[in-house]
């Protein structure tokens, strides 16, 4: 008897010593709970400032270029109403060119392992960038208020707009990555295009600055119309000849 009770206690003690290498998976959560939680928030605070100020510094250079040192006109409109009001459209185009032109690059090893249709790849990388556009939609609404800005009804119509950013943004994003999956290089070429675009967009300046004889070739950009109707009081007329000709109107009012 007292042999059988050694021998369980001896049990009892090496299936509850570990070896050296071997680690308490109890203990591990102990340690991961208090790490991993400050990380997250840290993460999470770090984007929504870079979310926040991204937009905000862009429209302080944009303001002082154009604005101040270029004096292009704005109208009756303040002039970082102007740009930043340009610029929440574009950017949600830009992030979500970018994000759907790497999206099937990134994902590869998931792709190579289950099946799905690809489609949703990229479409939900688009839908990841409406997060960054809530956020400067927040800071449009605060700016539009402290310069006295304010909306009426046809404001009801910025979602179509917000539409037409994002279809551009899927059909341009799917090419391109399609592309990048074939020629790898094309990465390199994608910030390349969303900085050129930033440029040859009404983002910085008002399309009114655009000589009359080119705005048609000007408005094969699609974000020409998406950007100048998020602005207040901008009007840009196209022509096609001396008796057709179609009005961009953007649905707010200064006051």
């Amino acid at each position: 008897m007292r042999s059988e009770a050694a021998s369980k206690e001896q049990c009892d003690e090496s299936s509850n010593r570990q070896e050296p290498g071997e680690s308490d998976p109890h203990a591990n959560q102990q340690q991961l709970r208090p790490r991993t939680l400050p990380r997250i928030i840290q993460q999470t605070a770090l984007g929504i400032a870079w979310a926040v100020l991204r937009p905000l510094l862009t429209m302080v250079v944009f303001t002082l270029v154009f604005g101040k040192l270029a004096r292009l006109p704005s109208g009756n409109v303040p002039y970082p109403i102007l740009v930043f009001a340009a610029l929440l459209p574009w950017q949600l185009f830009a992030s979500a060119f970018s994000e759907a032109g790497n999206s099937l690059v990134s994902n590869a090893n998931m792709i190579a392992k289950v099946y799905f249709p690809r489609l949703i790849v990229p479409a939900g990388a688009i839908i990841v960038s409406c997060v960054d556009f809530l956020i400067s939609l927040a800071i449009l609404a605060a700016l539009l208020a402290w310069y006295g800005v304010s909306p009426d009804w046809r404001i009801l119509t910025l979602p179509l707009f917000v539409a037409i950013a994002l279809a551009a943004a899927l059909g341009a994003g799917l090419w391109t990555a399609a592309l990048n999956v074939r020629y790898r290089d094309v990465r390199f070429v994608i910030p390349f295009a969303v900085q050129l675009g930033l440029y040859v967009s009404p983002v910085g300046f008002s399309s009114s600055v655009i000589p009359e004889a080119w705005r048609l070739l000007y408005c094969v950009n699609p974000m020409v119309g998406v950007s100048s109707c998020w602005r207040p009081s901008s009007i840009i007329v196209v022509r096609c000849g001396s008796r057709f000709a179609f009005p961009i109107v953007f649905p707010m009012n200064s006051g």
